[in-house]
């Protein structure tokens, strides 16, 4: 039963990331990261699958070695959520109440980002 869970979470944590790219507020990495713990503890195979990869199986292996995430990763992160989100903020006839919350998010998305360890090489 408890692998079954881990391996429903795991995929619901990689459809959200799927979701993430195209939805600037759900971000993409951190739900691919939950996936890979969660597939590590339900499917060796999902979890290989992620782990090779091609455009997250680097990130996830040195998140799983030292808990980093590559400087240019935290670049493009950045860029992409300010990018997303700058259109509708200044030109969108939004509630204020939401604006704040867009920016809320954005701002604890990007402090999390920030302040994991980076491999400048990477």
């Amino acid at each position: 039963m408890k692998r079954a869970i881990y391996l429903f979470a795991g995929y619901l944590s990689l459809a959200l990331g799927l979701i993430g790219v195209v939805l600037p507020l759900l971000p993409t990495t951190p739900f691919v990261l939950l996936a890979a713990f969660f597939f590590s503890r339900s499917s060796e195979k999902l979890h290989n699958k992620l782990l090779n990869n091609k455009v997250f199986g680097e990130l996830i292996k040195r998140w799983e070695q030292d808990g980093t995430i590559p400087l240019k990763a935290k670049l493009l992160a950045t860029f992409m959520m300010l990018t997303m989100v700058s259109y509708p903020l200044i030109y969108r006839p939004l509630d204020m109440s939401v604006k704040l919350l867009v920016v809320g998010a954005i701002s604890l998305s990007l402090a999390y980002i920030w302040s994991r360890p980076s491999l400048a090489n990477a």
